[in-house]
């Protein structure tokens, strides 16, 4: 099993979780963050997705929120560290390159 830093994931996370909001691959990454991380996660991500919609200027406010996000995530449930991973490299996998 490989080793992971869970601030990096967290940090990969958000700048993913934020950029394939604004893509197709937001509908996999929604069902994906409501599954394995839970309905308020994929609730967060949709609101992420309104606003980037109606702003694109906010994305690095959004790629902060997410991270503060997903590093209390990483802080409280260890667990989701590889998950979160994973999900990071199938969002990416189905993204444009970023």
């Amino acid at each position: 099993m490989p080793a992971f830093h869970p601030r990096r994931v967290a940090w990969e996370g958000a700048l993913a979780f934020v950029y394939a909001a604004a893509t197709d691959a937001y509908w996999w990454l929604s069902e994906a963050v409501g599954h394995y991380l839970g309905l308020m996660y994929q609730l967060e991500l949709c609101e992420t997705r309104l606003r980037l919609q109606a702003d694109e200027e906010v994305f690095y406010g959004e790629a902060g929120a997410w991270r503060a996000r997903l590093d209390e995530l990483v802080d409280t449930r260890p667990a989701a560290v590889p998950v979160l991973a994973q999900i990071i490299s199938e969002t990416s996998a189905r993204m444009p390159a970023y």
